[in-house]
This record gives C-alpha cells, structure tokens and sequence, in this order.
C-alpha cells in the first residue's frame, strides 16, 4: 500500500513538472523516452528469437 502511495506521488511530481515545462522541452523528452522504449523493445524481440531458436 505505501509503494502505490509512493508511486501515486511521483506521478504527481512529473505530472506537474510536465505543466510547467515549455512545450519544446516536453515533446523533447517524450521522444527520448519513445525511442528508448522503441529500441528496447527491439532488443527484447531480438534476444526472444536467439535464445528460443537455440
């Protein structure tokens, strides 16, 4: 119960922190944090297909 109030607030946090942010630097890091998740979902698709064909 602490960890979903602890993790309640953090959002709260970003989320406000994204409010105030300029909009350039928001659409800046929402495609950094795209790409990431792009080329770690790549890496994952990648590695499942290796490791199940051995």
């Amino acid at each position: 119960m602490l960890f979903l109030v602890a993790a309640l607030m953090l959002l709260g946090v970003v989320l406000g922190t994204v409010a105030h942010a300029p909009l350039t630097v928001t659409a800046a890091a929402a495609a950094v944090i795209a790409v990431w998740l792009g080329v770690f979902a790549i890496r994952e698709r990648h590695g499942r297909r290796h490791t199940s064909a051995n």
